[in-house]
């Protein structure tokens, strides 16, 4: 999409955001990005900032050389920082940033810091604006998120189920879990636009069974609708098996054996999609250097699976996927939160 001009509903978007973000006149905003961020929307996020009478900076840091094996994308994890120690005494002074990195904060190591400073992050995923236009947050979302983690919190065991062959037990002692509403008005915490999601950390030892990708699922490290099954074989935690003989298996298989690292194959995270807003075709409606695929990730009723780093379990990589998976069942104890792809009320 072109991406050259401003328009004012873009801004109005960013603007109600920061409402709920409760931004104040006069206000420090910091907009954190990189030199290889997406331009229009820092543009957007500092004169919504000036609309709502705050005092936004810019700090800019240099996008980092690549060091992996492969090409790495949608981690969350950016390495932008570098623990730069002025870049976070202005960060550890600001009580409101707007993380426009390119991976964005969320898994950083540099996170813990900025949030024990009082700073509130929202991570503006990498999309184009028209994008977060559609999934501009509600204050109504915060509520069914925080219900959900209540739930989960309390689990005993998540078991996922599908027609396509997905049987998949998660133990939730020891997990830790997390929902984002699209946004955040406390001290201490971050949230990233769009939202609407809830997902736990499972503890190591956790997860086993078998993850079925069905034609439709969705691989967002490759921007990529699955096309042919992918059987995904969990033991330990880690996937110990990818069957298929599409070209989604055999592209899964050379990407994980690429790392060379027994996180990768690892999992990371396991929840549930809760927007009701966010569509599933969202993919193919943009070119792939326009999205980073949060739309997909929050889409009411999809099973939500991210191999890679789970620091609660004490797994660091690089090496990520995250997979939305449509059309499963999902229980808690036994109760059932999403039946086929469908988000219970």
């Amino acid at each position: 999409m072109r991406d050259d001009r401003i328009e004012p509903q873009w801004i109005e978007a960013f603007e109600a955001v920061l409402r709920l973000c409760a931004a104040q006149p006069g206000e420090t905003v910091c907009l954190l990005s990189e030199s290889q961020s997406r331009r229009l929307n820092i543009d957007l996020a500092e004169l919504a900032a000036h609309r709502l009478g705050c005092r936004p900076f810019r700090l800019e840091v240099p996008t980092p050389r690549q060091t992996a094996p492969v090409p790495v994308r949608s981690t969350g994890a950016s390495r932008a920082l570098a623990g730069h120690p002025s870049v976070l005494a202005a960060l550890g002074a600001s009580s409101l940033i707007l993380d426009l990195t390119r991976e964005g904060l969320l898994h950083a190591p540099e996170l813990k810091g900025i949030l024990a400073s009082g700073a509130r992050v929202l991570m503006v995923s990498d999309e184009h604006p028209d994008v977060l236009e559609r999934l501009v947050p509600r204050a109504e979302d915060a509520a069914p998120v925080k219900a959900a983690v209540k739930r989960l919190r309390a689990a005993r065991e998540m078991r996922v189920t599908s027609a396509a062959g997905t049987d998949l037990t998660v133990a939730m002692a020891g997990a830790t879990t997390a929902g984002v509403w699209g946004f955040t008005d406390r001290p201490g915490t971050i949230a990233h636009w769009p939202g609407g999601v809830v997902v736990s950390f499972p503890a190591a030892g956790s997860v086993a069974g078998t993850l079925v990708l069905a034609p439709g699922d969705a691989n967002l490290t490759f921007k990529r609708y699955i096309e042919q099954p992918v059987r995904l074989t969990l033991r330990d935690d880690h996937v110990v098996a990818v069957e298929g003989e599409g070209v989604d298996a055999r592209l899964m298989r050379d990407y994980l054996a690429a790392w060379g690292d027994p996180g990768a194959y690892a999992v990371s995270h396991v929840g549930w999609g809760m927007n009701r807003r966010a569509r599933r075709e969202g993919l193919l409606f943009h070119d792939r250097g326009d999205l980073n695929g949060t739309e997909l990730r929050a889409s009411a009723g999809n099973f939500l699976f991210s191999t890679g780093a789970n620091e609660f379990a004490g797994r660091f990589t690089e090496g990520h996927f995250d997979i939305p998976v449509f059309g499963c069942t999902i229980a808690l104890d036994g109760e059932v939160v999403v039946r086929e792809g469908d988000l219970l009320a």
